[in-house]
């Protein structure tokens, strides 16, 4: 998989477990699934900062251990 993807066209979405204060803000791109089978992950407050990419079946994976409560912060 490159890493040398180009982002600029990427439409980000806050993940609604994102802290409404401004913490914690996680966005993600769905644009790139389709396309390099792929799902961009970055911190919202730091846009230029790093990004981080997940397969699409591992975003999947993640999304859904989260929605059935497996995942717990300790």
């Amino acid at each position: 998989m490159s890493t040398d993807l180009d982002l600029t066209a990427a439409e980000w979405i806050r993940s609604s477990y994102s802290d409404a204060n401004g913490g914690q803000c996680v966005e993600f791109s769905r644009t790139f699934a389709q396309t390099h089978d792929t799902i961009p992950v970055r911190d919202s407050k730091a846009p230029d900062g790093p990004t981080l990419i997940v397969s699409a079946t591992g975003w999947s994976l993640f999304i859904s251990t989260l929605i059935r409560g497996e995942f717990r912060a300790a």
